[in-house]
């Protein structure tokens, strides 16, 4: 995390550096924005293995530390738009990429100041191996359909925020404060789910069960979007939708965190990461065409459609992995 912090904050000012001497082009912002990218991919896949390394192995500790993270990133999410908004006025929006290279320096030195420092754990050289983290994934029954699940689920997503834009100018006219309000209504919606299920949840129900019984939170309300409703009722159907996001979202990163061992953890996690990276543009290249051709109410009811099919399958498994973890307690019950 440190390392990649530390490179992507000259990364970040090279382009406000080179737009004021005159050197900015379109190819070199491809380039930097392909090596922000690149060291993306490592830096989230730490951040799901430095939990367990801090916390230990349980899926409680580490379902709930998965909550709070959560909940301060979707505050810094609202925020960061806000305050980006006030810093363009005041400063200018060229400005205000420093600002952003200065919060990579912050980050780097916050971790290494007070996130405790562990010894790296020992792998294998065939560890170490991306064809090794593939044939992990491949072969655990649950992961085999999460992963490929929630990166599909995800590209909609993708699909669903390049939509809100246009879904207001066709319903509402240019109005920016709506779209801007329900870009942040999702975010409010997961804040509310991550507090209920810290609270609530994690230490009652076994994360599958969470998954399983609440997806469907998550998954209703997009079904009712694509109808002619005013703003406030797409927000109220957008928060339903965060909230029910942010109950499972903490149990099933433990979950698909602590499924790996803890060896193969850096090279599995960076595996997804990447898979993720490929899967989730394939939103905006869908999207794209068909707003253009045909308005939101395609894109949207296609949304709903891959939502259910994702998040279904995901929700079989998950039942079925439940049922057989459960069937050596009941069977010494027997």
């Amino acid at each position: 995390m440190i390392l990649c912090d530390s490179a992507r904050a000259p990364l970040m000012l090279v382009i406000p550096v080179l737009h004021w001497s005159g050197g900015l082009t379109y190819p070199v912002l491809l380039a930097v924005s392909f090596a922000l990218g690149a060291f993306s991919a490592p830096y989230f896949s730490a951040q799901k293995v430095i939990v367990p390394e801090l916390l230990g192995e349980g899926e409680q500790e580490v379902s709930e530390a998965n909550a709070l993270f959560q909940a301060a990133t979707r505050t810094t999410m609202l925020a960061g738009p806000v305050l980006g908004g006030i810093l363009i006025n005041a400063i200018g929006a060229t400005s205000v990429l420093v600002v952003d290279a200065a919060s990579f320096i912050a980050s780097a030195v916050l971790v290494a100041a007070f996130v405790p420092k562990r010894p790296p754990v020992e792998q294998e050289p065939e560890h170490r191996q991306i064809r090794a983290g593939v044939r992990f994934l491949a072969q655990d029954p649950l992961l085999r359909v999460w992963w490929p699940a929630f990166a599909l689920g995800d590209a909609a997503w993708t699909a669903f925020f390049v939509t809100i834009p246009v879904l207001v100018l066709a319903r509402f006219g240019h109005n920016p404060q709506i779209a801007g309000w329900l870009f942040a209504s999702f975010g409010i919606g997961a804040l509310i789910g991550n507090a209920i299920s810290f609270r609530f949840l994690m230490r009652r129900f076994d994360g599958l069960t969470i998954f399983a019984a609440f997806i469907v939170v998550q998954v209703l309300p997009i079904w009712f979007l694509w109808l002619p409703l005013p703003a406030a009722g797409l927000s109220a159907l957008i928060v339903l939708s965060g909230i029910g996001n942010g109950l499972v979202n903490p149990s099933l990163h433990a979950i698909s965190t602590l499924r790996i061992p803890a060896p193969m953890r850096p090279t599995v996690m960076t595996t997804v990461m990447v898979l993720w990276a490929l899967v989730n543009p394939l939103g905006l290249f869908v999207a794209g065409p068909i707003l253009d051709a045909f308005g939101t109410t395609p894109v949207l009811i296609g949304y709903a459609v891959v939502q259910t099919i994702t998040m279904g399958a995901a929700t079989l498994v998950a039942l079925r992995e439940r049922d057989r973890q459960r069937e050596p307690a009941a069977a010494a019950a027997a």
